[in-house]
């Protein structure tokens, strides 16, 4: 065989073996725009909505760009939801409890009262039939739904003067979305929904006596230990902050198969990093509200914590007949929680136990 016989062979193996490279199969390039609930580089979800968006355009080489417009400089925080799914934009980065008054069972995607930890929520979400059941609720609101970050386990919240017992909650106007809203209603106070970036000069204005959003990193960021010095565990509403990367269905079918793939791993990257983030981030914001903002960490009193839990149990039996994919939801994260319960109490929970009181 002559050496220029060899030559052609070799070339058109290598010819033979990148087909799409060759062709030109993904040479198209697409430039999409991602808005967000948050403030923008808001410590927690704000700077996992950048990352997310930074991800997905180098994990794609540059074929699908992401530009990050953070809440109110496209649309305001929150209509994130409407936007995407009429093609506003193709990506956006919120948390589902913000449109219970348009899908009812979305609240489950987030955070429950008394419900999964983020390790167990991704456990149903990825394993448990729980994204197919999301998909399908977003489905006529032309929407795909990921999980895309997490802040872990919530605060109570920031309070201006100390609670003691459910009386004090009679009548107090707290900023708290979803159905821990519905459960301080209950108990007699005044839940009331505002964007992140409004919560501050709500507190500050009197306009609410006390607010919770996430954790100590977050929530540090706002100063809200300015305004409001009582700072309550355990965030009982939100044992997890499931974040939601939103996308536009329609715009997603467009893409290769190569990046649609990007857009969903680079969602489960960030879903996986953001929750050690903030774990991390946490512990540090803590310690230093303590010590040098001189905030005042409390505990619920064990009268609140016993009331909030016996009526979220009815709070959750009363939704899952709102309709017919709120029951099928419910019936699923009732199961997810169940078995949840059973291991993390000989595992996780037992560990813990044991470790502190080892300390």
């Amino acid at each position: 065989m002559t050496l220029a016989r060899r030559q052609f062979l070799i070339a058109a193996a290598a010819a033979a073996a990148t087909p799409q490279i060759a062709t030109g199969a993904y040479s198209d390039s697409h430039s999409w725009r991602m808005i967000t609930s948050w403030p923008r580089d808001l410590p927690g979800p704000g700077v996992t909505a950048q990352r997310l968006a930074d991800r997905i355009s180098t994990m794609s080489g540059g074929r699908l760009t992401v530009k990050l417009y953070a809440a109110g400089e496209i649309v305001p925080a929150l209509e994130v939801f409407d936007a995407v799914g009429s093609d506003v934009a193709e990506l956006g980065h919120t948390a589902s409890f913000f449109w219970q008054g348009k899908a009812p069972a979305s609240v489950f995607f987030t955070a429950i009262p008394f419900g999964l930890t983020a390790a167990e929520h991704a456990a149903w979400i990825y394993h448990g039939g729980g994204q197919q059941l999301w998909e399908l609720l977003y489905a006529d609101f032309g929407l795909i739904p990921k999980m895309a970050g997490n802040t872990g386990m919530g605060m109570g919240g920031w309070f201006k003067q100390e609670l003691h017992g459910i009386d004090s909650l009679k009548g107090l106007k707290y900023r708290i979305p979803g159905l821990g809203g519905e459960i301080l209603r209950r108990l007699g106070a005044v839940p009331v929904t505002l964007a992140p970036g409004d919560i501050f000069s709500a507190l500050q204005s009197g306009v609410i006596d006390g607010a919770e959003f996430v954790g100590p990193w977050s929530d540090t960021a706002f100063g809200f230990y300015k305004v409001a010095p009582y700072y309550y565990w355990p965030g009982f509403h939100e044992p997890n902050g499931n974040a939601e990367c939103l996308i536009n269905a329609r715009k997603f079918a467009t893409l290769d198969e190569a990046l649609q793939a990007v857009v969903i791993n680079a969602c489960q990257a960030e879903n996986s990093f953001s929750l050690a983030e903030t774990k991390w981030r946490n512990a540090q914001a803590l310690e230093t509200l303590a010590t040098k903002h001189r905030v005042k960490i409390r505990r619920f009193d064990d009268e609140i914590l016993t009331a909030a839990r016996d009526i979220s149990g009815d709070v959750l039996a009363e939704f899952a007949t709102k309709d017919d994919m709120s029951r099928k939801i419910h019936a699923s994260y009732r199961d997810a929680r169940r078995r949840a319960i059973d291991w993390s109490r000989i595992s996780t929970a037992a560990f813990l136990n044991a470790r502190d009181t080892l300390i």
